[in-house]
């Protein structure tokens, strides 16, 4: 990678996580939530299922034409699974809450902990599953085709 992309990159990542902890001091001091169409709230085509949730935080154009990044805030319940699925680009996650198992295809799985990251490459079908008895919380950020959904279920 490119000493100008590492760079776009690093700056990217800044930039999420300014807004993601930007967006949690303001719900601390009881101001103002973002409407259904904005960043921060839930979004159609965001995934919504049974136990999981993705909440965008952010979305902005990458040095890459035709991609943006997504930011997102996402949450697994105790007991539930996020559900096989593929991304139209790379996942890159911070488990900031809790531990998950990470099952990605052809990989054997992984138990994350609280303060690791993972990367799941673009298109490759992944799964997490919360075995614990506490909600798994963690940042996203999808380097994604524009125009396609975040995530698409997979068999």
């Amino acid at each position: 990678m490119s000493l100008i992309r590492r760079a776009s990159f690093s700056s990217l990542l800044c930039s999420s996580a300014f807004m993601l902890f930007s967006q949690s001091a303001l719900a601390q001091a009881g101001m103002p939530q973002p409407s259904a169409a904005q960043p921060g709230a839930a979004q159609p085509g965001v995934a919504q299922t049974g136990g999981l949730s993705r909440t965008m935080v952010g979305k902005a154009d990458v040095s890459v034409p035709g991609r943006e990044a997504v930011v997102a805030k996402v949450e697994v319940a105790p007991g539930s699974r996020a559900g096989r699925h593929t991304h139209p680009g790379d996942e890159i996650s911070y488990i900031s809450e809790g531990e998950v198992d990470l099952l990605i295809d052809g990989q054997p799985p992984r138990t994350l902990k609280a303060g690791e990251s993972f990367v799941v490459p673009a298109g490759v079908i992944h799964d997490a599953h919360n075995a614990g008895n506490g909600t798994v919380r963690l940042i996203g950020v999808y380097v994604v085709e524009k125009g396609k959904p975040l995530a698409t279920p997979a068999p």
